[in-house]
């Protein structure tokens, strides 16, 4: 496959961003949950799906063992795969309202989560339908009926699949001190991937190790996700999940409940009201030039 497949698999997923009407908040009419969308590939033979067992744990598959379970009668090699993946970023005002929050998530926040969620698990299966069309298997891990959340022997709760190492995978960003993907449109949206039988370009990582947009790590100058955090769930040390679940999926879930009228739950004040909650901080792409 060539540059022109790339392309095209750029335009399915950019035009379904900005023309499907389920990308919306279910707020106001015809307000929409994202901005303009990210896209990124990586090889399913990149050795950084085989380290992602050994950093995450052994059940985090690679995208030639989720292809296969998926596809069992398929012969492929890992080099046959590329992972399509993109980011969704938040509209500022979505992250304005979050913004302006000290304890509990804002209401567009929580939309975002899950009406917004919603129209990403229709994005997977756009993108999975649009590859059928031409005859190509591909499939949406997380979608997989054998996706599940795990425990990580090194970093508590995981999954099976992380879209977010994934992004890394295809050069779309890097961690930060509270564990967010910091990207060229900051750290504040969704993530999603796709594994295809088929092979394109991939993009290139313009990054050496998987902190560098994280000014803590860069030169110790920045603690504002921690401090944004109202449960010390962030400290130096890194992100206490547990503590950060406990806030967001309990705490929060019974704010939403009485406050905005449904179920549902979030937080994500440490993606928003810090350097690089709408890109990679000033200082380190200066740095990089």
């Amino acid at each position: 496959m060539t540059t022109d497949m790339r392309m095209w698999l750029r335009g399915i997923i950019a035009e379904f961003v900005e023309d499907s009407p389920r990308n919306s908040l279910k707020m106001e009419p015809d307000e929409k949950a994202w901005d303009e969308v990210l896209v990124g590939f990586s090889s399913g033979a990149d050795p950084l799906f085989e380290a992602y067992k050994d950093l995450v744990g052994s059940f985090h598959w690679t995208p030639v063992e989720i292809f296969s379970l998926t596809f069992p009668d398929v012969a492929v090699r890992p080099e046959d795969l590329t992972v399509i993946s993109w980011v969704l970023p938040q509209r500022e005002v979505t992250k304005a309202d979050n913004r302006k929050e000290a304890l509990y998530p804002g209401r567009r926040w929580v939309h975002a989560r899950f009406p917004g969620e919603e129209f990403n698990n229709h994005l997977r299966r756009h993108v999975v339908e649009e590859i059928k069309r031409i005859s190509i298997n591909s499939v949406a891990p997380v979608l997989s009926p054998q996706w599940s959340m795990e425990v990580s022997p090194g970093y508590g709760l995981a999954s099976k699949w992380s879209e977010r190492h994934a992004a890394y995978a295809a050069g779309l960003g890097t961690f930060g001190l509270c564990d967010g993907l910091i990207t060229a449109k900051g750290k504040a949206h969704r993530v999603g991937s796709v594994v295809a039988n088929l092979a394109v370009p991939i993009t290139a990582r313009p990054y050496d190790n998987h902190h560098a947009y994280c000014l803590f790590f860069y030169d110790g100058s920045c603690t504002a996700c921690m401090k944004r955090c109202p449960v010390e769930a962030i400290t130096q040390e890194g992100h206490n999940k547990k503590k950060c679940w406990n806030h967001a999926a309990v705490t929060c879930a019974q704010f939403v409940k009485e406050n905005y009228g449904f179920e549902g739950y979030g937080c994500g004040l440490c993606q928003t009201g810090v350097p690089c909650e709408s890109g990679i901080p000033k200082k380190i792409l200066k740095s990089l030039e």
